[in-house]
């Protein structure tokens, strides 16, 4: 049985909005940054910055690449300049 850590390539991205009020990613890599106006992650479809009001992460694997947003959802938007890997606080504290 084969074990792999860190193949995020092989997730496949996706967004599922409900309304204005949750979000489902999958095919994230890492987070940024996030607050209660604005969460920022890396997909393995680019950089995809959320903003909105009292945005608060409900769920959120790394492992499994998938992410819930909960809060009254504005803006999404891909950045077009890839974000250095290696740097998150996320990143930091996990790994």
């Amino acid at each position: 049985m084969a074990y792999e850590t860190g193949n995020f390539s092989a997730l496949p991205h996706r967004l599922e909005l409900e309304g204005r009020e949750r979000l489902q990613v999958s095919g994230v890599e890492d987070v940024e940054r996030f607050d209660e106006q604005c969460i920022v992650m890396t997909t393995n479809g680019g950089t995809l910055v959320v903003s909105g009001e009292g945005l608060h992460i409900g769920k959120l694997s790394l492992d499994g690449g998938e992410l819930q947003v909960d809060g009254r959802i504005d803006n999404l938007a891909y950045e077009d300049a890839p974000a250095p890997k290696g740097g998150s606080l996320l990143r930091r504290l996990l790994g």
